[in-house]
Protein backbone atom coordinates (compact mmCIF):
# COMPACT_ATOMS: atom_id res chain seq x y z
CA UNK A 1 0.00 0.00 0.00
CA UNK A 2 2.63 1.93 0.70
CA UNK A 3 4.27 1.62 -2.71
CA UNK A 4 1.24 2.45 -4.28
CA UNK A 5 0.90 5.62 -2.36
CA UNK A 6 4.42 6.64 -3.48
CA UNK A 7 3.81 5.54 -7.07
CA UNK A 8 0.81 8.06 -7.00
CA UNK A 9 2.18 10.42 -5.67
CA UNK A 10 5.24 10.40 -8.05
CA UNK A 11 2.88 10.32 -10.79
CA UNK A 12 1.34 13.75 -9.61
CA UNK A 13 4.90 15.03 -8.68
CA UNK A 14 5.64 14.43 -13.00
CA UNK A 15 2.92 16.54 -14.41
CA UNK A 16 5.01 20.00 -13.03
CA UNK A 17 7.81 18.84 -15.29
CA UNK A 18 6.10 17.47 -18.26
CA UNK A 19 7.43 19.37 -21.37
CA UNK A 20 3.57 20.00 -22.65
CA UNK A 21 2.92 21.98 -18.98
CA UNK A 22 6.23 23.73 -18.54
CA UNK A 23 5.55 25.28 -22.84
CA UNK A 24 2.82 26.59 -20.90
CA UNK A 25 4.01 27.49 -17.12
CA UNK A 26 6.87 29.22 -17.82
CA UNK A 27 5.62 31.99 -20.24
CA UNK A 28 2.95 32.45 -17.76
CA UNK A 29 4.94 32.48 -14.82
CA UNK A 30 6.56 35.21 -16.83
CA UNK A 31 3.56 37.31 -17.36
CA UNK A 32 2.71 36.81 -13.88
CA UNK A 33 6.48 38.11 -12.87
CA UNK A 34 5.80 41.33 -14.83
CA UNK A 35 2.02 41.99 -13.28
CA UNK A 36 2.82 41.01 -9.87
CA UNK A 37 6.25 43.33 -9.70
CA UNK A 38 4.31 46.90 -9.92
CA UNK A 39 1.81 46.01 -7.63
CA UNK A 40 4.12 44.17 -4.96
CA UNK A 41 5.38 47.42 -4.66
CA UNK A 42 2.50 49.51 -5.10
CA UNK A 43 0.90 47.87 -2.43
CA UNK A 44 3.57 48.05 0.02
CA UNK A 45 3.79 51.88 -0.72
CA UNK A 46 0.11 52.46 0.35
CA UNK A 47 0.54 50.18 3.27
CA UNK A 48 3.21 52.45 4.72
CA UNK A 49 5.80 49.45 4.42
CA UNK A 50 9.06 49.16 3.08
CA UNK A 51 8.88 48.66 -0.72
CA UNK A 52 11.68 45.53 -0.59
CA UNK A 53 8.33 44.16 1.82
CA UNK A 54 5.85 44.12 -1.18
CA UNK A 55 9.18 42.71 -2.87
CA UNK A 56 9.38 39.68 -0.12
CA UNK A 57 5.65 38.94 0.08
CA UNK A 58 5.58 38.73 -3.34
CA UNK A 59 8.59 36.25 -3.42
CA UNK A 60 7.14 34.21 -0.52
CA UNK A 61 3.55 33.94 -1.91
CA UNK A 62 4.96 32.42 -5.24
CA UNK A 63 7.38 29.69 -3.82
CA UNK A 64 6.30 29.40 -0.35
CA UNK A 65 2.23 29.21 -0.62
CA UNK A 66 2.57 28.05 -4.42
CA UNK A 67 4.31 25.00 -3.61
CA UNK A 68 1.88 24.02 -0.18
CA UNK A 69 -0.72 25.23 -2.09
CA UNK A 70 -3.18 22.60 -3.78
CA UNK A 71 -4.63 25.19 -5.99
CA UNK A 72 -3.07 24.90 -9.70
CA UNK A 73 -3.96 28.24 -10.82
CA UNK A 74 -4.16 30.66 -7.68
CA UNK A 75 -1.18 33.41 -7.02
CA UNK A 76 -0.63 34.51 -3.66
CA UNK A 77 0.95 38.09 -2.70
CA UNK A 78 0.05 41.21 -0.85
CA UNK A 79 -3.41 42.05 -1.51
CA UNK A 80 -4.72 45.56 -2.25
CA UNK A 81 -7.91 44.82 -0.29
CA UNK A 82 -5.43 44.78 3.11
CA UNK A 83 -3.90 48.28 3.02
CA UNK A 84 -5.78 50.04 4.91
CA UNK A 85 -5.75 47.58 7.64
CA UNK A 86 -2.05 47.28 7.21
CA UNK A 87 -1.82 50.89 7.32
CA UNK A 88 -3.62 51.37 10.91
CA UNK A 89 -2.53 48.37 12.17
CA UNK A 90 1.73 49.83 12.13
CA UNK A 91 0.15 53.10 13.52
CA UNK A 92 -1.83 51.94 16.26
CA UNK A 93 0.83 49.09 17.36
CA UNK A 94 3.80 51.92 17.03
CA UNK A 95 6.40 49.96 14.94
CA UNK A 96 6.89 47.67 12.30
CA UNK A 97 8.12 45.12 14.16
CA UNK A 98 5.32 44.76 16.00
CA UNK A 99 3.00 44.57 13.01
CA UNK A 100 5.49 41.65 11.75
CA UNK A 101 4.17 39.52 14.99
CA UNK A 102 0.50 40.22 14.37
CA UNK A 103 1.18 38.98 10.52
CA UNK A 104 2.73 35.63 12.46
CA UNK A 105 0.40 35.12 14.74
CA UNK A 106 -2.23 35.50 12.17
CA UNK A 107 -0.40 33.05 9.40
CA UNK A 108 -0.93 30.46 12.85
CA UNK A 109 -4.73 31.25 12.76
CA UNK A 110 -4.94 30.62 9.15
CA UNK A 111 -3.48 27.19 9.69
CA UNK A 112 -5.92 26.27 12.86
CA UNK A 113 -9.01 27.28 10.17
CA UNK A 114 -7.72 25.03 7.67
CA UNK A 115 -7.34 22.22 10.37
CA UNK A 116 -11.13 22.51 11.22
CA UNK A 117 -12.29 22.54 7.78
CA UNK A 118 -13.49 26.37 7.60
CA UNK A 119 -12.76 26.86 4.24
CA UNK A 120 -16.04 25.36 2.84
CA UNK A 121 -17.65 28.46 3.83
CA UNK A 122 -15.86 29.42 0.27
CA UNK A 123 -18.75 27.42 -1.17
CA UNK A 124 -21.79 29.42 0.12
CA UNK A 125 -20.96 32.08 -1.53
CA UNK A 126 -24.09 32.69 -4.89
CA UNK A 127 -22.79 32.47 -8.34
CA UNK A 128 -23.70 35.79 -9.33
CA UNK A 129 -22.25 37.37 -7.00
CA UNK A 130 -18.54 35.53 -7.83
CA UNK A 131 -19.16 36.50 -10.94
CA UNK A 132 -19.63 39.92 -10.07
CA UNK A 133 -16.53 40.26 -8.20
CA UNK A 134 -14.74 39.23 -11.34
CA UNK A 135 -16.41 41.76 -13.47
CA UNK A 136 -15.74 44.68 -10.84
CA UNK A 137 -11.83 43.37 -10.82
CA UNK A 138 -11.79 43.72 -14.31
CA UNK A 139 -13.37 46.79 -14.29
CA UNK A 140 -11.16 47.96 -11.52
CA UNK A 141 -8.19 46.88 -13.66
CA UNK A 142 -9.46 49.23 -16.72
CA UNK A 143 -10.79 51.64 -14.63
CA UNK A 144 -7.21 52.42 -12.13
CA UNK A 145 -4.64 51.03 -15.13
CA UNK A 146 -6.18 53.97 -17.58
CA UNK A 147 -3.83 56.83 -15.66
CA UNK A 148 -0.88 54.79 -15.82
CA UNK A 149 -1.29 54.13 -19.16
CA UNK A 150 -1.46 57.54 -20.54
CA UNK A 151 0.96 58.52 -18.44
CA UNK A 152 -0.06 60.01 -15.14
CA UNK A 153 1.88 58.42 -12.06
CA UNK A 154 1.16 60.44 -9.74
CA UNK A 155 -0.79 57.75 -7.23
CA UNK A 156 1.21 55.13 -8.21
CA UNK A 157 0.30 53.53 -5.12
CA UNK A 158 -1.40 50.10 -5.54
CA UNK A 159 -4.62 50.96 -4.57
CA UNK A 160 -7.45 49.00 -5.60
CA UNK A 161 -10.51 50.61 -3.63
CA UNK A 162 -12.85 53.45 -5.07
CA UNK A 163 -11.11 56.34 -2.20
CA UNK A 164 -7.43 56.34 -2.65
CA UNK A 165 -4.91 57.06 0.26
CA UNK A 166 -4.29 60.40 -1.79
CA UNK A 167 -7.93 61.71 -0.79
CA UNK A 168 -8.50 60.78 -4.57
CA UNK A 169 -11.45 58.64 -5.99
CA UNK A 170 -10.95 56.52 -9.40
CA UNK A 171 -13.05 59.03 -11.12
CA UNK A 172 -11.45 62.30 -9.91
CA UNK A 173 -7.97 60.21 -10.74
CA UNK A 174 -9.24 59.60 -14.57
CA UNK A 175 -10.30 63.04 -14.73
CA UNK A 176 -6.55 64.34 -13.36
CA UNK A 177 -4.95 62.15 -16.13
CA UNK A 178 -6.70 63.05 -18.98
CA UNK A 179 -5.49 66.70 -18.63
CA UNK A 180 -2.05 65.40 -17.52
CA UNK A 181 -1.41 63.29 -20.90
CA UNK A 182 2.01 62.30 -21.67
CA UNK A 183 2.27 61.30 -25.05
CA UNK A 184 4.82 59.25 -24.84
CA UNK A 185 3.17 56.62 -22.68
CA UNK A 186 -0.40 56.48 -24.81
CA UNK A 187 2.41 55.68 -27.36
CA UNK A 188 3.59 53.11 -25.45
CA UNK A 189 0.48 51.89 -24.48
CA UNK A 190 -1.30 52.07 -28.09
CA UNK A 191 1.53 49.90 -29.54
CA UNK A 192 1.44 47.50 -26.74
CA UNK A 193 -1.90 47.18 -26.94
CA UNK A 194 -2.35 46.44 -30.37
CA UNK A 195 0.27 43.61 -29.68
CA UNK A 196 -1.74 42.25 -26.89
CA UNK A 197 -4.46 41.93 -29.11
CA UNK A 198 -3.28 40.99 -32.43
CA UNK A 199 0.41 38.96 -31.86
CA UNK A 200 -1.45 36.00 -30.39
CA UNK A 201 -3.42 35.37 -33.35
CA UNK A 202 -0.18 35.37 -35.77
CA UNK A 203 0.01 31.49 -35.51
CA UNK A 204 3.40 31.02 -36.49
CA UNK A 205 5.34 33.41 -33.89
CA UNK A 206 2.27 32.85 -30.83
CA UNK A 207 4.92 30.87 -29.06
CA UNK A 208 6.47 34.35 -27.91
CA UNK A 209 4.03 35.34 -25.34
CA UNK A 210 2.87 38.75 -25.99
CA UNK A 211 3.58 40.29 -22.79
CA UNK A 212 7.10 39.63 -23.14
CA UNK A 213 7.11 41.23 -26.35
CA UNK A 214 5.40 44.32 -24.81
CA UNK A 215 7.70 44.67 -22.07
CA UNK A 216 10.89 44.58 -24.82
CA UNK A 217 8.94 47.29 -27.18
CA UNK A 218 7.85 49.41 -24.21
CA UNK A 219 11.90 49.01 -23.16
CA UNK A 220 12.79 49.58 -26.78
CA UNK A 221 10.35 53.11 -27.30
CA UNK A 222 11.44 54.36 -23.75
CA UNK A 223 15.16 54.48 -24.56
CA UNK A 224 13.93 56.29 -28.21
CA UNK A 225 11.90 58.77 -27.06
CA UNK A 226 14.66 59.79 -24.14
CA UNK A 227 15.67 63.54 -24.74
CA UNK A 228 12.39 64.38 -26.73
CA UNK A 229 9.12 65.89 -25.70
CA UNK A 230 7.90 62.41 -25.69
CA UNK A 231 10.66 61.19 -22.58
CA UNK A 232 9.23 59.91 -20.19
CA UNK A 233 9.72 60.78 -16.46
CA UNK A 234 11.08 58.75 -13.36
CA UNK A 235 7.80 57.80 -11.71
CA UNK A 236 6.71 56.04 -15.19
CA UNK A 237 8.90 53.49 -14.88
CA UNK A 238 8.98 50.32 -12.70
CA UNK A 239 10.90 50.96 -9.46
CA UNK A 240 12.62 48.54 -7.24
CA UNK A 241 15.28 49.06 -4.74
CA UNK A 242 18.61 48.31 -6.20
CA UNK A 243 20.80 46.63 -4.11
CA UNK A 244 24.88 46.36 -3.49
CA UNK A 245 26.34 42.98 -2.29
CA UNK A 246 24.71 40.61 0.56
CA UNK A 247 25.12 42.85 3.50
CA UNK A 248 23.25 45.60 1.43
CA UNK A 249 20.46 42.68 0.85
CA UNK A 250 20.51 41.33 4.52
CA UNK A 251 19.54 44.90 6.30
CA UNK A 252 16.86 44.79 4.36
CA UNK A 253 15.36 42.09 6.36
CA UNK A 254 13.08 43.20 9.62
CA UNK A 255 11.62 40.79 12.72
CA UNK A 256 9.35 40.85 14.37
CA UNK A 257 8.96 42.41 17.85
CA UNK A 258 8.49 39.03 20.00
CA UNK A 259 8.30 41.55 23.48
CA UNK A 260 4.79 42.23 22.08
CA UNK A 261 3.46 38.96 22.30
CA UNK A 262 1.14 40.31 25.63
CA UNK A 263 0.00 43.38 23.59
CA UNK A 264 -3.55 42.93 23.20
CA UNK A 265 -3.85 44.87 20.17
CA UNK A 266 -1.56 42.80 18.20
CA UNK A 267 -3.63 39.71 18.55
CA UNK A 268 -6.67 41.80 17.59
CA UNK A 269 -4.72 43.40 14.73
CA UNK A 270 -3.86 39.14 14.28
CA UNK A 271 -6.99 38.09 14.38
CA UNK A 272 -8.60 40.80 11.88
CA UNK A 273 -6.27 39.79 9.72
CA UNK A 274 -6.65 36.11 9.43
CA UNK A 275 -10.24 36.56 8.71
CA UNK A 276 -10.04 39.11 6.23
CA UNK A 277 -7.30 37.31 4.38
CA UNK A 278 -8.54 34.28 4.76
CA UNK A 279 -11.94 35.58 3.34
CA UNK A 280 -10.57 37.25 0.54
CA UNK A 281 -8.31 34.06 -0.30
CA UNK A 282 -11.68 31.89 -0.41
CA UNK A 283 -13.30 34.65 -2.92
CA UNK A 284 -10.73 34.50 -4.87
CA UNK A 285 -10.00 30.77 -5.15
CA UNK A 286 -13.57 30.50 -5.88
CA UNK A 287 -13.08 32.93 -8.79
CA UNK A 288 -10.28 31.30 -10.13
CA UNK A 289 -12.03 27.83 -9.89
CA UNK A 290 -14.39 29.73 -12.41
CA UNK A 291 -12.43 30.61 -15.10
CA UNK A 292 -10.03 27.55 -15.01
CA UNK A 293 -10.46 26.27 -18.67
CA UNK A 294 -10.13 22.77 -17.07
CA UNK A 295 -12.87 23.26 -14.21
CA UNK A 296 -10.25 22.14 -11.37
CA UNK A 297 -11.59 22.37 -7.89
CA UNK A 298 -9.29 23.35 -5.37
CA UNK A 299 -8.78 22.11 -1.96
CA UNK A 300 -10.03 25.18 -0.17
CA UNK A 301 -9.31 23.81 3.71
CA UNK A 302 -5.53 23.11 2.25
CA UNK A 303 -5.33 26.75 0.53
CA UNK A 304 -5.53 28.15 4.07
CA UNK A 305 -3.12 26.21 5.50
CA UNK A 306 -0.49 27.06 3.08
CA UNK A 307 -1.91 30.83 3.06
CA UNK A 308 -1.06 30.55 7.03
CA UNK A 309 2.14 29.10 6.26
CA UNK A 310 3.11 32.28 3.64
CA UNK A 311 2.08 34.42 6.19
CA UNK A 312 3.95 33.03 9.37
CA UNK A 313 7.23 32.83 7.14
CA UNK A 314 6.23 36.43 5.87
CA UNK A 315 5.98 38.11 9.65
CA UNK A 316 9.10 36.02 10.56
CA UNK A 317 11.35 38.22 7.92
CA UNK A 318 9.86 41.59 7.69
CA UNK A 319 6.89 41.17 4.82
CA UNK A 320 3.33 42.33 4.26
CA UNK A 321 0.13 40.02 5.00
CA UNK A 322 -0.80 38.24 1.58
CA UNK A 323 -3.73 36.50 0.36
CA UNK A 324 -4.78 34.52 -3.11
CA UNK A 325 -5.12 37.29 -5.44
CA UNK A 326 -7.66 37.48 -8.15
CA UNK A 327 -5.55 40.29 -10.25
CA UNK A 328 -2.56 38.11 -10.71
CA UNK A 329 -4.19 34.90 -10.69
CA UNK A 330 -6.44 36.41 -13.66
CA UNK A 331 -3.32 36.87 -15.53
CA UNK A 332 -2.40 33.54 -14.87
CA UNK A 333 -5.26 32.34 -16.35
CA UNK A 334 -5.38 34.03 -19.12
CA UNK A 335 -1.50 33.93 -19.85
CA UNK A 336 -2.38 29.97 -20.40
CA UNK A 337 -1.18 28.18 -17.26
CA UNK A 338 -1.70 24.40 -16.44
CA UNK A 339 -0.40 23.84 -13.33
CA UNK A 340 1.01 25.56 -10.07
CA UNK A 341 4.50 25.54 -11.33
CA UNK A 342 4.08 28.77 -13.23
CA UNK A 343 3.18 30.40 -9.87
CA UNK A 344 6.13 29.13 -8.18
CA UNK A 345 8.67 30.50 -10.64
CA UNK A 346 6.73 34.01 -10.74
CA UNK A 347 8.20 33.83 -7.03
CA UNK A 348 11.50 33.01 -8.23
CA UNK A 349 11.70 35.71 -11.08
CA UNK A 350 10.84 38.52 -8.75
CA UNK A 351 13.68 37.30 -6.95
CA UNK A 352 16.43 36.72 -9.11
CA UNK A 353 14.93 39.56 -10.98
CA UNK A 354 15.65 41.71 -7.60
CA UNK A 355 18.90 40.30 -6.74
CA UNK A 356 20.93 40.65 -10.25
CA UNK A 357 18.89 42.38 -12.42
CA UNK A 358 16.99 45.47 -10.61
CA UNK A 359 18.68 48.53 -12.74
CA UNK A 360 17.28 46.33 -16.08
CA UNK A 361 13.59 45.96 -14.20
CA UNK A 362 13.48 49.68 -13.73
CA UNK A 363 13.66 50.31 -17.72
CA UNK A 364 10.30 48.96 -18.04
CA UNK A 365 7.36 51.62 -18.45
CA UNK A 366 4.28 51.32 -16.50
CA UNK A 367 2.62 52.54 -19.32
CA UNK A 368 3.15 48.71 -21.38
CA UNK A 369 2.55 47.13 -18.09
CA UNK A 370 -1.14 48.89 -17.50
CA UNK A 371 -1.82 47.64 -21.40
CA UNK A 372 -1.39 44.32 -20.02
CA UNK A 373 -3.40 44.58 -17.36
CA UNK A 374 -6.04 46.40 -19.26
CA UNK A 375 -6.66 43.41 -21.33
CA UNK A 376 -6.48 41.27 -18.44
CA UNK A 377 -9.33 43.77 -17.04
CA UNK A 378 -11.24 43.27 -20.47
CA UNK A 379 -11.29 39.26 -20.09
CA UNK A 380 -12.63 39.46 -16.61
CA UNK A 381 -15.74 42.29 -17.40
CA UNK A 382 -16.28 41.43 -21.57
CA UNK A 383 -19.70 42.34 -22.60
CA UNK A 384 -20.74 38.86 -23.57
CA UNK A 385 -20.43 38.26 -19.45
CA UNK A 386 -23.13 40.85 -18.67
CA UNK A 387 -25.30 39.35 -22.08
CA UNK A 388 -25.18 36.01 -20.32
CA UNK A 389 -25.59 37.31 -17.04
CA UNK A 390 -29.32 39.15 -18.48
CA UNK A 391 -30.42 36.38 -20.24
CA UNK A 392 -30.26 34.15 -16.92
CA UNK A 393 -32.75 36.38 -15.44
CA UNK A 394 -33.68 39.04 -12.57
CA UNK A 395 -31.98 36.71 -9.88
CA UNK A 396 -28.82 36.22 -11.28
CA UNK A 397 -29.06 39.98 -12.78
CA UNK A 398 -29.37 42.00 -10.29
CA UNK A 399 -26.97 40.47 -7.72
CA UNK A 400 -24.13 40.39 -10.56
CA UNK A 401 -25.02 44.46 -10.99
CA UNK A 402 -25.20 45.20 -7.47
CA UNK A 403 -21.76 43.53 -6.51
CA UNK A 404 -20.26 45.14 -9.37
CA UNK A 405 -21.69 48.99 -8.62
CA UNK A 406 -20.57 48.03 -4.53
CA UNK A 407 -16.99 46.89 -4.88
CA UNK A 408 -16.40 49.77 -7.63
CA UNK A 409 -18.05 52.27 -4.90
CA UNK A 410 -16.14 50.85 -1.51
CA UNK A 411 -13.99 47.90 -2.04
CA UNK A 412 -13.77 43.95 -2.73
CA UNK A 413 -15.23 42.76 0.69
CA UNK A 414 -17.56 45.32 1.53
CA UNK A 415 -18.50 45.22 -2.14
CA UNK A 416 -19.11 41.11 -2.25
CA UNK A 417 -20.96 41.43 1.14
CA UNK A 418 -23.53 43.62 -0.22
CA UNK A 419 -24.01 41.80 -3.42
CA UNK A 420 -24.03 38.49 -0.83
CA UNK A 421 -27.22 40.38 0.94
CA UNK A 422 -28.77 40.86 -2.34
CA UNK A 423 -28.07 37.30 -3.77
CA UNK A 424 -29.29 36.16 -0.31
CA UNK A 425 -32.65 37.98 -0.67
CA UNK A 426 -33.52 36.04 -4.16
CA UNK A 427 -32.43 33.02 -2.85
CA UNK A 428 -34.95 33.70 0.09
CA UNK A 429 -37.59 34.75 -2.15
CA UNK A 430 -37.38 31.78 -4.73
CA UNK A 431 -37.54 29.77 -1.73
CA UNK A 432 -40.67 31.15 -0.31
CA UNK A 433 -42.55 30.90 -3.83
CA UNK A 434 -41.22 27.34 -3.66
CA UNK A 435 -42.38 25.46 -0.70
CA UNK A 436 -44.95 23.05 -2.61
CA UNK A 437 -46.51 22.14 -5.90
CA UNK A 438 -50.21 23.03 -6.30
CA UNK A 439 -52.96 21.63 -8.62
CA UNK A 440 -56.66 20.66 -8.84
CA UNK A 441 -57.30 17.15 -10.06
CA UNK A 442 -60.96 15.62 -10.25
CA UNK A 443 -62.17 12.56 -8.04
CA UNK A 444 -65.37 11.31 -8.65
CA UNK A 445 -66.69 13.93 -10.07
CA UNK A 446 -65.38 16.21 -7.36
CA UNK A 447 -62.55 18.31 -7.46
CA UNK A 448 -59.66 18.10 -5.16
CA UNK A 449 -56.99 20.58 -4.30
CA UNK A 450 -53.43 18.73 -4.01
CA UNK A 451 -50.58 20.50 -2.05
CA UNK A 452 -47.45 18.36 -2.85
CA UNK A 453 -44.80 19.65 -0.72
CA UNK A 454 -40.96 20.45 -1.84
CA UNK A 455 -38.11 18.26 -1.11
CA UNK A 456 -37.12 20.47 1.65
CA UNK A 457 -39.69 22.75 3.68
CA UNK A 458 -38.07 24.93 6.04
CA UNK A 459 -39.54 27.43 8.72
CA UNK A 460 -39.08 30.26 6.04
CA UNK A 461 -42.01 28.49 4.17
CA UNK A 462 -43.88 28.56 7.30
CA UNK A 463 -45.70 31.85 6.58
CA UNK A 464 -46.19 31.13 2.67
CA UNK A 465 -47.79 27.72 3.34
CA UNK A 466 -50.17 28.99 6.36
CA UNK A 467 -51.56 31.54 3.69
CA UNK A 468 -52.38 29.39 0.88
CA UNK A 469 -53.76 26.80 3.86
CA UNK A 470 -56.27 29.90 5.04
CA UNK A 471 -57.08 31.00 1.57
CA UNK A 472 -58.68 27.39 0.31
CA UNK A 473 -62.27 27.60 0.16
CA UNK A 474 -64.52 26.05 2.42
CA UNK A 475 -66.21 22.51 1.49
CA UNK A 476 -63.16 21.86 -0.46
CA UNK A 477 -61.34 18.33 -0.56
CA UNK A 478 -57.55 19.00 -0.03
CA UNK A 479 -54.91 16.50 0.19
CA UNK A 480 -51.43 17.70 1.84
CA UNK A 481 -48.46 15.67 0.09
CA UNK A 482 -45.11 15.21 1.37
CA UNK A 483 -43.98 11.31 -0.41
CA UNK A 484 -41.28 13.74 -1.73
CA UNK A 485 -40.47 15.65 1.05
CA UNK A 486 -37.10 14.75 2.89
CA UNK A 487 -37.34 16.98 5.94
CA UNK A 488 -40.03 19.11 7.05
CA UNK A 489 -39.68 21.38 9.71
CA UNK A 490 -41.39 21.04 12.85
CA UNK A 491 -42.98 24.55 12.38
CA UNK A 492 -44.52 23.69 9.40
CA UNK A 493 -45.72 20.45 10.42
CA UNK A 494 -47.70 22.36 13.61
CA UNK A 495 -49.30 24.35 11.29
CA UNK A 496 -50.61 21.61 9.22
CA UNK A 497 -51.57 18.90 11.65
CA UNK A 498 -53.49 21.94 13.22
CA UNK A 499 -55.42 22.90 9.80
CA UNK A 500 -56.21 19.20 9.45
CA UNK A 501 -57.90 19.10 12.55
CA UNK A 502 -59.78 22.41 12.86
CA UNK A 503 -60.56 22.31 8.80
CA UNK A 504 -64.08 20.66 9.55
CA UNK A 505 -65.48 24.05 10.59
CA UNK A 506 -65.34 25.16 6.98
CA UNK A 507 -66.52 21.70 5.69
CA UNK A 508 -62.77 20.79 4.28
CA UNK A 509 -62.19 17.51 4.06
CA UNK A 510 -57.52 16.96 4.64
CA UNK A 511 -56.29 14.26 3.73
CA UNK A 512 -52.36 13.97 4.97
CA UNK A 513 -50.60 11.46 2.76
CA UNK A 514 -46.64 10.59 3.54
CA UNK A 515 -46.15 13.23 6.51
CA UNK A 516 -44.77 11.71 9.62
CA UNK A 517 -45.32 13.19 12.86
CA UNK A 518 -41.08 14.04 13.22
CA UNK A 519 -38.64 14.45 10.50
CA UNK A 520 -34.88 14.47 11.50
CA UNK A 521 -32.52 16.95 9.88
CA UNK A 522 -30.21 14.53 7.03
CA UNK A 523 -27.42 13.54 8.14
CA UNK A 524 -24.18 14.78 6.72
CA UNK A 525 -21.63 12.12 5.48
CA UNK A 526 -18.36 13.63 4.21
CA UNK A 527 -16.77 11.97 1.51
CA UNK A 528 -12.74 11.13 2.45
CA UNK A 529 -10.52 10.86 -0.31
CA UNK A 530 -6.93 11.98 -1.43
CA UNK A 531 -6.83 15.39 -2.82
CA UNK A 532 -4.74 16.01 -5.99
CA UNK A 533 -1.22 17.25 -5.36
Amino acid sequence: MAQQGSAADGLHLQKYFLSKNLKKDIPASIVVFLVALPLCLGIALASGAPLFAGLLTGIIGGIVVGTVSGSQLSVAGPAAGLTVIVLTAIGKLGSYEAFLLSVMIAGVFQILLGVIKAGTIGNYFPSAVIEGMLAAIGLILILKQFPHAVGYDADFEGDEGFMQVDKDNTFSGILSAVSKINYGAVIISLVSLALMIYWPKIKKVALVPAPLLVVLAGVLLSTLFAGTSFALRDKQFVQIPVVDGVGSVLSLFKSPNFSEITNKQVWITAFTIAVIASLETLLSLEAVDKIDPIKRISPTNRELIAQGAGNIVSGLLGGLPMTAVIVRSSANVNAGARTKTSAVLHGFWLLLSFLFIPTLINLIPLSCLAAILLVTGYKLARIALFKHMWHKGWSQFIPFVVTIVAVLLTDLLIGVGIGMLVGIFYILRTNLRNPYFYQIDCKEDKEVIRIKLAEEVSFLNKAAIQVTLTSLPAESHVVIDGSNSRYIDVDVLEIIHNYKHNAFTKGIIVELYEIKDRYDVPAFKELKYKQPV
